[in-house]
Formats: C-alpha cells, sequence, structure tokens
C-alpha cells in the first residue's frame, strides 16, 4: 500500500471567488494542500477570507480599486497583493507550482492559460472558453512544452476518466450528457416569456449566472460539443448529446466494439478538481457516495434544437473551424450580458449569438490567436450593435 497522498504539496486557483474557485479551495484545505497564490476579479470581502484562511504568497486582485482595498484590510498577513490581469500573468510565469487549477470565466482566461502552458504546468481547467476560441492551437503547444490540460468541467472530466488512455481510433461516439437547464420541455412560444430569475434556477447543479445562462440557452453544452472536439481528437458528428436530468450519468464514451463506459457519481464538481489535482490516482474526498437505488430511475432524452437553435449553432461553428467557435463565444458573452442587465429578454440571446456568427462566417479561415481574438473584438462590436438594433 502507497502511504505518499497523490496530491501536490502546493497548488494555486485562478478564479478562486467563483463557483468552482470555492469549490477548489474545499478540495484543497481538505487534502491539506498549501497555496502559492490565488487570483479574483473583485469580490473584496471573499478575497480576505480566503487570504486569511490560506495565506497565499500572492493575491492578485483584477480590479484595481479592489486590490487598493484588499491591501488594507490584510496588511496584518504575508500575502503580497497585486493588481491587472498582467499581474495574473507574470505570478503564473514566477510561480514554481506544478499544477495550477484554472476557473477564470470567459475569454479573460485564455492568456491565464496560455501562461500556464508556457511555464509546462499542469491545468486542472475549467474554463472552456479558451478551448472554444483556440484549444488546438493551445493543445499543440501545451505538447511542445510539456504541459498537461486534465478537465474539471464534470462532462469533460467524466469522458477523460472513461477513455483512460485508449486510441481515439477505438471511440465510436462521446454521449455528452446534459441536464437540460430549467426549461426542458418548453416550447420556443414558452420561451419568450420566461424571466431572469426562472432562467438562474438550475435543477441539479450550482454554478454562477453567466454559465447557468448558457445552461438555461444550451449554449453551455454547444460549448461542450466544442470543448470535446479539442480535447479528444473527435469528429463533431462523433458527439451525441443527450438530455439526462437526474446528472448522475455525466458522460459516457461508446467504442467501436458496441460496449459504453460511463462516468457516474452525484453532481458535484470537488470530485472533478480533485481528480485534476490527484490524477491518476484517486483518494477519499468530499463528495457523497453515490445510492442507485435511492434514486430509483435514470431517464435520457432528445435535446430540442428548435427551441434551442444554440447547440446546433455550435455544431454548424466547429465544422466551420478557425476563429468561427471565437465569434460564437464572444457574441454569446455579449448577450448574456445583456440579458443579465435585463435590456434583452430570453430568446434574444439566441437571435443576437446567431446573426452575429452569420454575419461574420469568414472568421473560418482564422488560423492564429492573433486573427481568432481580432474577430473576437469584431463580434463584440456587432453584437452589441444587434442588441441595439432590438
Amino acid at each position: 500500500m502507497m502511504n505518499e497522498m497523490p496530491f501536490p504539496a502546493i497548488t494555486a486557483v485562478l478564479g478562486s471567488t467563483g463557483s468552482v474557485g470555492t469549490q477548489a479551495l474545499e478540495v484543497i484545505a481538505h487534502n491539506g494542500i498549501a497555496v502559492d497564490f490565488l487570483t479574483a476579479r473583485s469580490n473584496v470581502s471573499l478575497a480576505e477570507a480566503q487570504v486569511r484562511r490560506f495565506s497565499p504568497r500572492v493575491m492578485v486582485m483584477v480590479s484595481e480599486d479592489a486590490a487598493r482595498d484588499l491591501r488594507t484590510r490584510v496588511a496584518d498577513t504575508k500575502t503580497k497583493v497585486l493588481s491587472s490581469e498582467n499581474a495574473i500573468l507574470e505570478t503564473v510565469e514566477k510561480s514554481t507550482v506544478k499544477t495550477v487549477i484554472h476557473s477564470i470565466l470567459g475569454e479573460a482566461g485564455l492568456s491565464p492559460l496560455s501562461a500556464c502552458i508556457e511555464s509546462g504546468k499542469t491545468v486542472g481547467l475549467a474554463n472552456k472558453e479558451s478551448l472554444v476560441i483556440g484549444g488546438d492551437i493551445l493543445l499543440d503547444r501545451a505538447r511542445e512544452c510539456g504541459a498537461r490540460i486534465i478537465p474539471v468541467d464534470s462532462e469533460h472530466s467524466a469522458i477523460f476518466q472513461c477513455l483512460d488512455g485508449k486510441d481515439k481510433n477505438e471511440i465510436r461516439s462521446i454521449l455528452l450528457t446534459a441536464s437540460g437547464g430549467p426549461f426542458y420541455g418548453y416550447s420556443k412560444e414558452k420561451l419568450r416569456t420566461v424571466t431572469k430569475a426562472q432562467t438562474l434556477a438550475h435543477p441539479t447543479w450550482k454554478m454562477g449566472e453567466k454559465i447557468t445562462v448558457d445552461s438555461a440557452t444550451l449554449m453551455n453544452k454547444g460549448f461542450e460539443v466544442i470543448e470535446a472536439v479539442r480535447l479528444f481528437g473527435v469528429k463533431p458528428e462523433q458527439i451525441r448529446v443527450v438530455v439526462h436530468r437526474e446528472s448522475i450519468i455525466h458522460s459516457a464514451v461508446e467504442y467501436i466494439d458496441s460496449a459504453v463506459i460511463a462516468q457516474m457519481g452525484v453532481p458535484d464538481m470537488r470530485l472533478c478538481v480533485q481528480y485534476a489535482l490527484s490524477y491518476p490516482r484517486r483518494a477519499v474526498g468530499l463528495t457523497a457516495p453515490l445510492s442507485l437505488s435511492k434514486i430509483g430511475t435514470l431517464t435520457f432524452g432528445e435535446p430540442d434544437t428548435d427551441a434551442f437553435p444554440l447547440l446546433a449553432l455550435a455544431y454548424r461553428a466547429i465544422t466551420l473551424g478557425g476563429g468561427v467557435p471565437a465569434v460564437l463565444n464572444a457574441a454569446n458573452e455579449v448577450a448574456v450580458d445583456a440579458f443579465l442587465k435585463e435590456r434583452i429578454g430570453f430568446c434574444d440571446i439566441s437571435r443576437i449569438v446567431t446573426e452575429t456568427v452569420t454575419a461574420l462566417e469568414e472568421a473560418k479561415c482564422a488560423q492564429t490567436l492573433v486573427e481568432r481574438l481580432s474577430f473576437d473584438r469584431e463580434a463584440r462590436v456587432k453584437a452589441t450593435e444587434f442588441i441595439a438594433q432590438k
């Protein structure tokens, strides 16, 4: 029996005050792992609590005002408080930690991921947008730098576990499960009347506002299709989305001999974070055991891409390739932000994203990150224009 614990002695968390970040710190505390640095945007109260509990060497706040406030609050500690997105990159580059949990949301997570890769780190990745924008480029660079990406999203963690090093040529299909969100079974007509409060009431998962909206529109599942294509080297048509309301089967892999291997468990992101930290070994964690007898029934259904068109649009975007997925992501970020600010309705999200992607299909020719980020910026302008025309 091995006595050594299967965890790094020290780690770091990018996006420590978000939903995944706070759960990652629960796992870190449970397993007695030290923290080298943390990053956050502007939640000063939570950042202060994290500094006092984990005593990181560095805490980076994106907001300069938040950093100034935090410096005053934690002046009695040894933690150095820095500010700006550039400070995040510098901290990543200078840190000697080998493993990082990355849960910064949106396109803002791209540069920190690139910095982790250039430093040869193992990244437990919960930022899907970076892979949507440039996963093919980033993963190639990771191989060159000796870096490793281990997915933390529950579905991709499940696929990663089911594959367990198998050759991609043995895969017939990937079964990507979806909860269906709060509006599963709704018609297009009924969706026109849903509210922000209803949208944020996810049936099974505890997540931040933006990703909860993405779950409700099925955009999140579309991003996961693109992410799976990038991570596992399969074709878009090999990925089948299956609605599974109970969220017990987190995804499955069908092999060419028709065997289907699934990963199951109660809905808890802490299991995925812990596996990223302990891989390839396992350890007793915080997640409750699964009781199939108590659950009783598992149900499955097909997604409704007529009522929820963004899933089909994601397949179209990854099929076109290049910078089209970057356009998709950028337009969605703008549209969801407008919805959360109650400037547009729920159904306007898919309309705005679709119009933006259609207007910028020439992005398929973008093969470098610089080109794709240029289209990202253009898509944000276009989406904003479409919102104004509502």
